[in-house]
Parts: C-alpha cells; sequence; structure tokens
C-alpha cells in the first residue's frame, strides 16, 4: 500500500513528521495531492492540549492541491483539477446545513445538529499537512481554483479569509458603519479587509507590532491604535466622539480583548465574536450596560462549502483582495516541526507559513 508523509498529534506538546498509508476513498469522497497548506492558530491550540483531538490525528484544515482520483459517484469534476476545500467540510444535507448552518452539520445523528460538526479535517479525520488528504463529499466541497491564480493567492481562502469575513459578516456591517477589530493576527487582518468590502467608512485596528499593522493599513484600517501606547478603549471612544462603534470585532480569543470590544460598541451595537476561547469568558457589568444595551453578541465558526469557496475565490480574481502578503515564511513538508515552532511561538514577524511537498 502507498506511504504518504503526514504531521500528527503525538500529544500535548508534540506535532510531529510521520507517514501513514494513502488514504483510500469511498464513492462520494476525492483523494487531493496537496500542494500547498498551512499552519492554524487552532492547530496551536491542538499542539498546546488546549483543544482536545486523538492521538496520532494528522492535522491540518487549509488544503490547496490537485485532485488525484474522484469516488465512483463523484461527477462534475475531474482528475488533474486543481481545487481548494474549505476547513468546514459540510455533507450538504443534515438538518443543519439545510437551514444554513454548514459549520454546525450533524450528519448522522437523530435531529441532525452537531456543535463543530462541518470541521472534519484535523479535527474528526485526518487533515491536510500531509501528500494526500480525502476530501469527503467532495461535490459539496470542492471548489476549482481559476486559471491563472497561484496557490498562495487562494491559500487563505478555505479558513482564515472565510473565517475574517465572516466576523464581518455576523456583524451585519453597513454602509457607512464605523468598525473596530481587535488583533490583527491573520483572521483580524482578513476581518478587517472584509469590513471594507461591506462598505465600513471607518475601521479602527488594535494591534501593537509594527508589520502587522503596516499590513492592516494595506488591508484597510484607517487608525491603527497600538494597545501598549494607549487604552484601546479610550482611544477609540476618543476616535469616536465618544459614540463608540457600530461593529466590534474580537479576533484573538482572550478575556481582554473580549472586555475591550463590548467596552467600545455604541448602545445597540454588535459585537461578533471569531476567538478561539481556551477558559470561561466574563462580561463586565458595566460593557454590558447591566443586560439593557440592545447589544447583539454573535460567535461565528469558519463557513464551508464549495458555493463559500467560490465567492471567496472570486474576491481573489477580482483583484478586490490580497492576501499574499499573509504569507511570511515558507517551508517543506519535512520542516514541518521546524514551521510549528516558529509559528507557535510568534517569531521572526511570522504571519502565515506556506507548507509545500
Amino acid at each position: 500500500m502507498p506511504r504518504m508523509k503526514v504531521a500528527i498529534f503525538v500529544e500535548p506538546g508534540r506535532i510531529a513528521l510521520d507517514e501513514k498509508p494513502v488514504p483510500e476513498i469511498g464513492p462520494l469522497d476525492a483523494l487531493v495531492r496537496i500542494t500547498t497548506t498551512t499552519i492554524c492558530g487552532t492547530d496551536v491550540h491542538i499542539l498546546k492540549g488546549e483543544y482536545p483531538v486523538a492521538r496520532g490525528l494528522t492535522i491540518g484544515h487549509e488544503p490547496v492541491g490537485i485532485i488525484e482520483k474522484l469516488g465512483s459517484a463523484v461527477q462534475g469534476y475531474r482528475e488533474g483539477q486543481r481545487v481548494i476545500a474549505g476547513a468546514i467540510t459540510p455533507s450538504g444535507h443534515s438538518e443543519a446545513c439545510l437551514c444554513g448552518f454548514h459549520s454546525q452539520d450533524g450528519a448522522g445523528t437523530k435531529h441532525g445538529w452537531k456543535p463543530l460538526g462541518g470541521w472534519r479535517f484535523g479535527n474528526t479525520i485526518d487533515g491536510c499537512q500531509a501528500e494526500y488528504v480525502l476530501v469527503p463529499d467532495a461535490m459539496a466541497n470542492l471548489a476549482p481554483v481559476p486559471d491563472g491564480l497561484t496557490d498562495e493567492q487562494v491559500l487563505m481562502c478555505p479558513d482564515i479569509m472565510s473565517t475574517g469575513f465572516s466576523g464581518a459578516e455576523s456583524g451585519r456591517i453597513r454602509i457607512g458603519d464605523t468598525v473596530a477589530v481587535f488583533a490583527q493576527g491573520p483572521i483580524g487582518l482578513c476581518a478587517t479587509a472584509g469590513a471594507r468590502l461591506m462598505g465600513a467608512s471607518t475601521i479602527i485596528a488594535v494591534e501593537s507590532v509594527p508589520a502587522r499593522m503596516e499590513v492592516a493599513r494595506r488591508m484597510g484600517a484607517d487608525h491603527v491604535v497600538d494597545f501598549t501606547k494607549a487604552d484601546p478603549v479610550e482611544e477609540i471612544r476618543r476616535l469616536t466622539g465618544g459614540r463608540g462603534v457600530d461593529v466590534s470585532i474580537e479576533a484573538l480569543g482572550r478575556q481582554e480583548t473580549f472586555e475591550a470590544s463590548l467596552r467600545v460598541l455604541r448602545p445597540g451595537g454588535t459585537l461578533s465574536s471569531l476567538g478561539v476561547y481556551s477558559s470561561d469568558l466574563r462580561i463586565p457589568l458595566d460593557g454590558f450596560m447591566a443586560g439593557l444595551g440592545d447589544h447583539t453578541i454573535r460567535t461565528t465558526l469558519c463557513p464551508g462549502g464549495k458555493e463559500r469557496m467560490r465567492r471567496l475565490l472570486e474576491v481573489v480574481a477580482s483583484g478586490r483582495v490580497d492576501t499574499r502578503p499573509l504569507v511570511t515564511h515558507r517551508f517543506k513538508l519535512d520542516q514541518i516541526e521546524e514551521a510549528y515552532d516558529l509559528f507557535a511561538h510568534q517569531r521572526d514577524g511570522v504571519l502565515k507559513v506556506a507548507i509545500t511537498p
């Protein structure tokens, strides 16, 4: 049986290069040969033991590749075709999917709902930091890459762009809104870009790393607040004349940024939460206005499925958003442990890494 290189979760604190058999596909699946993938902050949560997965699982959920083999029932695709698949791979037929909640896909359950059920790669099935990946329900999940686009142009579509844009979408940003985006890591930067696409007239980014502050401006931030030099809540209040923002997007997953995101809202504003939290959250009484502020708090898991991917690919092809500046480092799959060490410790100005065979 042919074998392939994979990055597996060994134990908390260790993800290592190993080998596994190349997957055998079923009638509805596709086998994709990975040409480029990356490491996500969620993978670091797995590495640290903050999010539990099975030992020996292949990690990763952001594939760009070429169809190697198609299941017997898969139609509309061809072997040799360049494709991406979303980090979320819904079945397309569960009650959750049919209600539009693909990320909470409960295919196989009695009621059709499962928390985080659409996130399968590197969570409940083997993922993409490998030479090959099995894509389940291929007709619901594979999106052809338009001719002329490079792997690095589309690498953020499976997760980072989809998640960041969803922060703006869940905030229901309207033309002319003022928006604050807390943290300008890869997801926060895509949330900034998404806010601009949706028509925000003023975007305030919160960040302290100079390189990220510069990329935030390129992505659409009108103001960048350095939280090491000024209290971000006070500064955002000053920038908005004391009014507060219409929408705040929390893109880090920490108590302090969640609180700040709530405190900068105007009455009736929306907090769109994208962070992955590792402990219980506390809601500050003053920021919550004792529960009488008409606030909305929305949480979002990365949208997936082929139509979501098609739309994101169209945004990239149109030139409206360029996420190539987010790729700051490049590694071979053989160097995956080195890549994790760099990315997990956020050294050398890393934003995202590109992993190639």
